[in-house]
């Protein structure tokens, strides 16, 4: 295993990544779902109510969200009557999520400050595993969906929402061209933080492809894996089963 992972275009030290990506979302957890709007033309939102049915969440069903501090996918999950467990290892992410939780009137969730290499959930303790945009910034993937595999049941589905590699032509150069040149501009001017949007849009350049992390997936234990991209794979739903 390599001592330095990427930390956008930079290669870095295992321990200094954490505390750079920890950093990263300190600063921009104000700001977080103002930028997705911005950034995204509000898509992100409709991908995200994909993924949700995706999931197909059931009221009897233990769900665990990783990486999900900000509510957003947990909000959704827990239209169903589903018991939902949201985990970040960012106590910024978290803090902004308990507010707008308790805004909405939501106090039924479980919120936790967690590691998604190193949880401290029993083995097979819940019925789904989700996790959107947040795989990328994990320092360890392969532990981190080994983890994911761990705590799941016999029977249960691991499903991640991230950025990936588009193959449809010519709108790759176009997006990487937006990407790179205009997000940090808006990160600047709605969110005074130009330098963390610019490791955000590097770390999805420094991504997997869809049929590379598909790999990881099973890799993990995981079978009947599944990608489904989203306009071409500029991102993509990945799911898989544990049996």
């Amino acid at each position: 295993m390599s001592d330095t992972v990427s930390f956008g275009y930079e290669d870095v030290p295992r321990d200094e990544k954490v505390a750079r990506v920890g950093s990263v979302f300190t600063n921009v957890a104000a700001k977080y779902d103002l930028m997705n709007d911005a950034m995204s033309g509000g898509m992100h939102r409709l991908w995200k109510d994909r993924f949700v049915r995706r999931v197909k969440p059931r009221a009897s069903d233990q769900i665990l969200d990783m990486a999900g501090g900000t509510g957003d996918i947990a909000f959704r999950l827990a239209e169903s009557g589903a018991s939902i467990t949201v985990a970040d290892i960012n106590p910024a992410m978290l803090e902004v999520g308990m507010k707008r939780a308790a805004e909405r009137g939501l106090d039924g969730l479980v919120w936790t400050e967690a590691n998604a290499e190193q949880l401290t959930f029993p083995d097979k303790f819940f019925d789904a595993y989700t996790i959107a945009f947040g795989i990328r910034n994990v320092t360890d993937i392969p532990a981190a969906l080994k983890e994911a595999h761990r705590v799941l049941r016999r029977g249960g589905r691991f499903f991640c929402l991230e950025f990936s590699t588009t193959v449809w032509p010519g709108f790759s150069e176009v997006y990487d061209a937006y990407s790179h040149k205009l997000v940090p501009k808006l990160g600047q001017m709605l969110a005074g933080d130009a330098d963390s949007y610019r490791y955000l849009i590097e770390s999805i350049r420094r991504f997997p492809d869809m049929p590379t992390f598909e790999g990881m997936i099973r890799e993990a234990g995981f079978v009947e894996t599944k990608v489904e991209p989203i306009m071409g794979g500029l991102v993509a739903i990945h799911s898989g089963w544990k049996i």
